[in-house]
């Protein structure tokens, strides 16, 4: 660890997950060199670890690749305290995903007269987006059907495994409704032996995570190192360009200097670091002239339904997924997908006992227990129901926003809009017209914000009043500071975000590796 603190780096990465991952392995093959800062342990590669809400030690959930601490989040005022759905470790979470990497369509990103974009658009187009959405593609290795109501990719995807009796019945009653469903792009090889190690971490290679597409080929080169277990505490610089920045390896601290610097700790971690980094040179923290780092804090707004399919031991659902939602009558809604589970004692114990840590009962192990009993009420109830997710876009509001570091723990501000709660219920309406035919039926009635997809807090766009990064990634106010992660959106879209963090991170390796190699 310490000869890697004395050597010279071309570029220091902060972060491990979709973007840090996927931007170091591009940087290490165009022959840069590259230093992994990741927060979590290295890990084995034999591990078979489920992402938990069920472990309390923060370092017992560390040594597993989790986010060792409870989120504190305050929603419509009313305070939660819960473990989210964040790894903390090499791949961070892409390595409990599902695999699910979804392009957007050009809506989310292109602004036109039939579907004006809330932002106005984003500072790059789609048709100059999707080569890299094309790269992004190719090195997670995304097989897929194309989705009839979308273009036609400029990479052709390669076929996916051939759908399930369950996910075939499916489809057909969908297509009856008049939706247009098709095979879910998943970034999974399927190789012998595959477990499918959705939601865990898998052990072997078939799962194309930010570890397995992106650390991993990274270090193969030779022209990249991982310093793990170790903590970024503070950027240092002169108010134009950072200089060097501080971190924690074994208690102790150090200094490490660099020429360019990536920021890839995710839409919590990001600007975290940039806030907790004030100084003066930096009194409203760092790339903080607009007031923008750490706001306009976005989610998806999950709405979990069971389907019913009639097939009796046909298993989950897990490839149907239809875009016949994203934007309708007028509103942007989202895509409808199978989540790959089925509604089994065990799937539906682990989300009330979710819904138990939102509510602040989640550390209460006699409150854990007593989830049993209606779990298995539930589970009798849905039989062999299947689960899927609408993933309705959220927006950006200044308000929503990511509070400065006070301590280890996460916190955030975030009140659901009266628009956002509009579109919710015609989000609703239209799902249970989709599925006409076919028993279903909502899992909540209350709003359930997805705390897996957070992004946009240090937003990308053309005028530094209204945005921390420029269109490449580099924070507008500084020379040498770059983000890769869901922090860039400036809005939340309405599909999976990691194939769009994936290919925004291929942009920004492209304009750090065009930079003169002195910074």
């Amino acid at each position: 660890m310490s000869e890697l603190l004395r050597a010279s780096w071309d570029v220091v990465v902060i972060g491990t997950g979709m973007g840090g991952g996927t931007l170091g392995r591009a940087l290490a093959e165009a022959g840069r060199k590259v230093l992994f800062i990741e927060k979590g342990p290295a890990g084995h590669r034999r591990e078979e670890t489920p992402l938990s809400h069920e472990i309390f030690v923060p370092e017992a959930r560390l040594a597993r690749g989790l986010w060792p601490t409870p989120l504190r989040a305050v929603v419509d005022g009313r305070e939660e305290r819960f473990y989210g759905p964040l790894g903390a470790g090499v791949g961070g979470s892409s390595v409990f995903y599902a695999a699910k990497l979804e392009r957007p369509a050009p809506q989310d990103l292109d602004t036109t007269k039939a579907m004006p974009h809330p932002t106005g658009g984003w500072p790059v187009s789609f048709a100059a987006f999707e080569p890299y959405l094309a790269q992004a593609e190719a090195m997670y290795e995304v097989r897929g059907e194309v989705d009839a109501l979308s273009p036609a990719p400029s990479r052709a995807l390669p076929a996916p495994p051939e759908m399930s009796a369950v996910d075939r019945v499916i489809a057909e009653r969908l297509r009856a409704a008049g939706m247009h469903p098709y095979h879910l792009h998943t970034a999974v090889k399927h190789i012998a032996g595959c477990k499918s190690c959705l939601g865990f971490k898998c052990p072997m290679t078939c799962k194309m995570d930010a570890r397995s597409a992106g650390v991993e080929p990274a270090l193969a080169t030779g022209n990249a190192a991982l310093l793990h277990s170790a903590e970024v505490t503070q950027l240092l610089g002169d108010g134009q360009r950072i200089s060097a920045i501080k971190l924690r390896l074994d208690g102790v601290t150090h200094v490490l200097s660099a020429p360019v610097f990536v920021l890839a700790g995710g839409a919590f971690g990001s600007p975290r670091l940039c806030l907790g980094s004030a100084s003066e040179a930096f009194p409203e923290g760092v790339g903080n002239q607009s007031g923008l780092v750490g706001r306009g804090l976005m989610f998806h707004l999950n709405e979990m339904f069971a389907v019913w399919s009639g097939i009796t031991g046909g298993g989950p659902s897990e490839a149907v997924g239809f875009r016949d939602l994203l934007h309708h009558k007028g509103a942007r809604l989202g895509m409808v997908q199978a989540m790959g589970i089925d509604a089994s004692y065990g799937e539906i114990l682990h989300f009330l006992r979710l819904r138990l840590a939102r509510s602040g009962l989640g550390q209460n192990r006699l409150m854990q227990a007593a989830a049993r009993l209606p779990a298995a009420l539930v589970a009798q109830l849905l039989g062999n129901a299947n689960i899927f997710v609408g993933l309705m876009e959220d927006l950006a509001y200044d308000e929503n926003r990511v509070l400065p570091p006070d301590g280890t723990q996460i916190a955030f501000e975030y009140r659901l809009s009266e628009e956002l709660l509009a579109r919710r219920r015609l989000f609703r309406r239209a799902i249970k017209r989709a599925f006409k035919g076919q028993r279903q039926m909502f899992l909540s009635r209350a709003p359930e914000l997805n705390y897996g997809h957070p992004c946009g807090t240090m937003r990308f766009g053309k005028d530094p009043k209204r945005a921390v990064l420029n269109g490449t990634g580099r924070v507008h106010t500084l020379a040498n500071l770059y983000v890769a992660d869901a922090s860039f959106m400036p809005s939340a879209m309405g599909v999976n975000p990691s194939l769009t963090i994936a290919a925004q991170a291929l942009r920004v390796a492209e304009a750090i590796a065009e930079r003169t190699t002195d910074g």
